[in-house]
């Protein structure tokens, strides 16, 4: 049997129909999952709620074990996921690479940190020396991650641990299209000892089961597009409950003049073609200086030509496929329609049916006009599209000119100049001479979205943070604050005001 055969057998039993995931690179039926009703959600809920008080309980180093254990068997096991994330995604491999790489290296740092982030904290009183202040975290209860198909391990394990170490239960929901991972990531978790009521996975089609996942939990990690995360938002604020957003994004990468023209222009494969430009990190826009930017195009040009495509289930390729019909059909579209507005394709802008048919080259646009879908639109594909500026002022406000605000870069060799622009830049994260994985891969720096690129963050504190309810404990010696301690009430006034007055310059 082999492994994805053994991966559609062991995943979890429903009650509702199956359905047929196909290869990405070939068309081709790949395995027959099944899919889970609302009657299912609701019993994986009750089995999560109740086993989660036991697993609370349990003490923070047996869950860093457990953990532990279970990253160690992705390591271990790691060039099997690769072929499944490879089979089932149409990533090259290094996209596999790091989709697995961001699960493994945040789970590891926060495995590390829990008990730094988890442990209670001691605050200034009321009255010094005499109120003594905790704060302790308890866990929300039952956590339901929703991951996205660009980065089933990524996300659905990198969102999942830090909410597992807090002593949550997780209930993960990928795409149907990335569900054979995500059921190898739970088997690594049941055979590292995690209890299988604490991780869950279902599988279904989000219309049907969507609703139901979000009114049974506590809290909704959800990464996907922005208009599932304005109703997911609506859905969780009418119920009170907490959810993070990680949404869409139209990153823009700035090209000063005096950046190194090699190393930006080399940058860019990588930048805005990772995963096929399945990443909502990568760079959509690219705003070139005037003065260089004939020379940045020709270099930039030669780096995406160089770039090899392929279906190869190892590392000689760079980039992989489109993983959806939808997604390869609508970036040709706006392909298609940039040209017929006036774009010009500087390379790529081509189908590849030789290679797979997926395959699109990546490519890159220069001229997109303001009518172009693809000017505003979050393309989430191989394309970028190259524009001239002339000024910092234009640069940044033509920066900022989009609904979103995940990720930026900008490219200098005067890097104070680089830290002022950035701050004019409405992201959540700029990235100085590096696209985007210097500020995504700092894994103890929070990482999220400013406007419609949604909110919250994963990554720091408030990654593990975030799964958490905070609870003030205050124990008070002798009198109370508010005790007028049997004086009248005009001499406890007065005593009051002068120990206020005198109370502002106290340490607290």
């Amino acid at each position: 049997m082999s492994v994805v055969e053994e991966l559609a057998v062991n995943a979890p039993t429903a009650l509702g129909d199956t359905r047929e995931l196909t290869a990405p690179f070939t068309g081709l039926s790949l395995a027959i999952i099944p899919q889970h009703t609302v009657a299912d959600v609701e019993s994986a809920l009750a089995r999560a709620r109740s086993a989660q008080k036991q697993w609370a309980c349990r003490p923070l180093s047996e869950r860093q074990d457990l953990i532990e254990r279970l990253l160690g068997r992705l390591r271990r096991d790691r060039a099997a996921l690769f072929d499944i994330l490879q089979l089932e995604g149409g990533k090259a491999r290094i996209d596999a690479c790091s989709d697995y790489g961001e699960a493994i290296l945040s789970g590891s740092r926060y495995t590390r940190h829990a008990e730094r982030l988890l442990r209670p904290d001691r605050h200034s009183g009321a009255i010094p020396g005499l109120t003594t202040t905790t704060e302790v975290r308890h866990p929300v209860g039952v956590v339901v991650v929703i991951a996205p198909w660009n980065a089933p391990i990524g996300v659905g394990g990198g969102d999942s641990i830090p909410a597992l170490l807090a002593g949550n239960a997780v209930i993960l929901k990928p795409d149907n299209q990335t569900a054979l991972s995500t059921v190898f990531l739970r088997n690594a978790a049941l055979s590292a000892g995690i209890p299988g009521d604490v991780f869950q996975v279902v599988l279904g089609d989000p219309a049907e089961i969507g609703d139901a996942l979000i009114d049974g939990a506590d809290y909704v990690a959800f990464t996907g597009s922005t208009a599932t995360g304005r109703k997911i938002a609506v859905r969780a604020g009418e119920r009170l409950i907490g959810c993070s957003l990680e949404l869409g994004g139209k990153n823009p990468m700035i090209v000063l003049p005096d950046a190194d023209l090699a190393r930006a222009a080399s940058a860019v494969p990588r930048a805005s073609f990772a995963n096929a430009g399945q990443v909502c990190l990568t760079t959509e826009r690219l705003y070139v200086h005037a003065s260089i930017f004939d020379e940045f195009i020709d270099l930039a040009c030669a780096r995406t030509l160089a770039m090899r495509l392929g279906a190869a289930i190892d590392f000689s390729c760079d980039m992989g496929s489109l993983t959806t019909v939808s997604g390869f059909r609508r970036l040709a579209e706006y392909v298609e329609q940039a040209r017929a507005t006036g774009a010009l394709v500087r390379t790529g802008g081509r189908c590849r049916p030789d290679l797979g048919p997926l395959f699109y080259e990546p490519t890159i646009l220069s001229g997109v006009t303001p009518t172009a879908d693809l000017h505003t639109a979050e393309v989430f594909g191989p394309v970028v599209a190259v524009e001239a500026f002339e000024t910092e002022d234009a640069v940044v406000e033509a920066a900022n000119d989009t609904a979103y605000g995940l990720s930026a870069s900008v490219w200098t060799r005067d890097t104070k100049q680089g830290a002022r622009l950035a701050a004019r830049i409405e992201t959540g994260a700029v990235n100085i001479n590096d696209a985007y994985a210097a500020a995504f891969a700092s894994h103890g720096a929070p990482s999220g979205g400013r406007k419609a690129s949604g909110r919250g963050r994963r990554h720091g504190v408030e990654g593990m943070l975030r799964y958490t309810e905070s609870q003030v404990v205050a124990v008070q010696r002798l009198a109370s604050p508010d005790s007028r301690l049997g004086l009248p009430r005009e001499t406890h006034g007065r005593l009051m005001g002068a120990a206020l007055g005198a109370m502002t310059h106290l340490p607290r």
